[in-house]
């Protein structure tokens, strides 16, 4: 007796189980509802449409319903809304966009509706032409509005993934654009101080960034609309866009009575299955296992998506398959800088009272004395007794996609800071040095955990009063002009062991240079002359800068 699965939703996870179920099973009757018009699009690339980076909409279109049809034989039935779930009589209800409505029974049911963009309740909003960027019908409307208008100016709420790349892609475009973003930061996966490079580079790229300061209300003025900010500043705009993130799609799963997690999406099982053992759930609308903490955890991304799809249809095709857990990996380009984070970030593990250590490292992409390299900025964080990675986090311009990937490999196989230093990476001058980023940052980590170096950071330097401490610049003349931490002695690297008896032994001493090493050397020639209340740094100050001065 062939098996029926019915598939809710036909983008990412959607449509990766269905191709893998047939490619298991050839008599397998497979449906896919998708209330949409279109299936299996490249949601990610979205923004780069405005610009043109993506001439070609049909690119977008990674396959159709007819491609669908004809390469798996899977029934692919746009414009159709799966509005209720029966799960005792296993079947679903169905409404057509002409309003007929219809039932389809199953054996197997696949949720994956995906997450919707946030709408908050703003005052004014729905007086207002306010976009959301989900699929291709929204980004057909925004580049149809921005075609048609000739819109100037533009300002995006949100500054996560979409909110920065969709700015990213208006001003490229040449519309003026304002990004408004509650936090103190972009790109929430980011801790702080790895933002706050991204802070400096959007405003250099002639983009208004605005922190701290949240929308207020919306009005329409003439063709304009009028944003009032939480601080009484209010703007103008042509073009208004929300991504203030998303929200898992529950109502279905709600209704049928399957359990919701606390953080509100559907509860889910190692196989994926949902509380109905024939109902499972995939993507954007599932709480997963944080790879990292253990912990529920809502992370709505695309490679993740495409792996559950996969694995629930071993699941339904009797093979042995789990989901392991999600440990966050992403990256985004940013004009000419890319984010890169992966495993947890401080935020988190500080929430769940996970003690960590970290460093950075800025290293150069490639070999020094080959031209065109770009500096690595890596935030390692790992577990100090054992070395255990726990996260990591990678700003720079060229070759950061690689090293996420490797540290992020480490991770999925519960590898240390040792592993790190081990790892073989191809190397040759244009696209590393023999001591890849990555090894360097599994060195300077071990430094740290065997007690090489003592660190301080960013924000602990920032409080303190020069006159209970003795701070110490170690860069060159040069480097230190105009740049340096007030109230600093100023002794270059090379000169430091000709003035140890001018320094105090009853005071604490903080060392900087511009990324850190030569902080680490000058650390090591003071502890071995009977200095023992030194610390270095952490990553200088190309750190320590963007941190407090940005």
């Amino acid at each position: 007796m062939s098996v029926k699965v019915l598939i809710v939703g036909g983008v990412a996870g959607g449509a990766s189980a269905a191709a893998r179920l047939r490619r298991l099973n050839e008599a397998m009757e497979i449906i896919i509802f998708e209330r949409g018009e279109h299936i299996s699009y490249a949601n990610c690339g979205l923004p780069y449409y405005i610009s043109g980076v993506i001439a070609e909409r049909d690119a977008l279109l990674v396959q159709t319903p007819g491609g669908m049809k004809d390469r798996f034989q899977i029934d692919v039935r746009t414009h159709s809304e799966v509005t209720r779930i029966f799960p005792e009589e296993r079947v679903v209800e169905v409404q057509e966009k002409n309003g007929h409505i219809y039932r389809e029974s199953y054996d197997e049911l696949i949720l994956s509706p995906g997450a919707a963009p946030v709408r908050p309740p703003i005052p004014g909003i729905d007086t207002i032409e306010a976009f959301v960027v989900r699929n291709v019908s929204d980004i057909d409307q925004i580049k149809g509005y921005i075609d048609e208008q000739q819109q100037q100016t533009a300002v995006v709420v949100g500054g996560g993934f979409i909110g920065l790349e969709m700015a990213e892609n208006l001003s490229e475009r040449g519309v003026q654009t304002t990004i408004i973003e509650m936090s103190n930061q972009v790109m929430a996966p980011l801790d702080f101080e790895m933002a706050a490079i991204l802070h400096d580079h959007i405003f250099s790229k002639g983009v208004n960034l605005i922190l701290e300061d949240g929308v207020k209300a919306f009005d329409k003025e003439e063709n304009k609309t009028i944003i009032t900010l939480q601080s009484g500043e209010q703007i103008q705009t042509d073009l208004t866009i929300i991504a203030i993130g998303v929200r898992p799609e529950i109502k279905l799963a709600k209704e049928a009575g399957l359990t919701i997690g606390d953080l509100g999406g559907i509860k889910v099982n190692e196989k994926l299955q949902s509380s109905d053992p024939h109902i499972y759930a995939i993507g954007d609308a599932i709480e997963v296992k944080h790879l990292i903490t253990g912990e529920a955890a809502l992370l709505p991304l695309a490679g993740p998506a495409n792996k559950q799809g996969r694995i629930v249809a071993d699941v339904i095709s009797g093979r042995e398959s789990r989901y392991k857990g999600t440990q966050g990996t992403s990256i985004a380009k940013i004009f000419d800088l890319v984010a890169a984070s992966t495993g947890a970030n401080e935020k988190i593990l500080k929430k769940l009272g996970i003690s960590y250590e970290i460093s950075f490292t800025h290293s150069a992409s490639n070999a020094g004395y080959y031209p065109g390299g770009k500096r690595l900025s890596i935030k390692l964080i790992f577990e100090r007794n054992e070395g255990r990675v726990l996260g990591a986090q990678i700003v720079g311009s060229q070759g950061v996609d690689k090293r996420i990937d490797d540290i992020a490999g480490v991770i999925r196989r519960e590898g240390t800071i040792y592993d790190l230093q081990e790892l073989e990476l191809a190397y040759a001058p244009p696209f590393s040095s023999a001591k890849d980023p990555v090894n360097m940052a599994g060195y300077v980590a071990e430094n740290i955990i065997i007690g090489d170096v003592r660190t301080i950071q960013w924000y602990e330097v920032q409080k303190m009063n020069p006159k209970d401490v003795c701070i110490i610049d170690v860069r060159t003349e040069v480097e230190r002009r105009g740049k340096f931490i007030v109230g600093s002695l100023h002794i270059p690297i090379d000169d430091l062991r000709n003035h140890l008896s001018e320094l105090p032994k009853d005071k604490d001493i903080v060392l900087y240079c511009e990324i850190g090493l030569r902080g680490y050397l000058a650390y090591r020639i003071l502890s071995q002359h009977g200095f023992t209340r030194v610390k270095n740094l952490n990553g200088g100050w190309v750190t320590y800068y963007p941190a407090v001065f940005g």
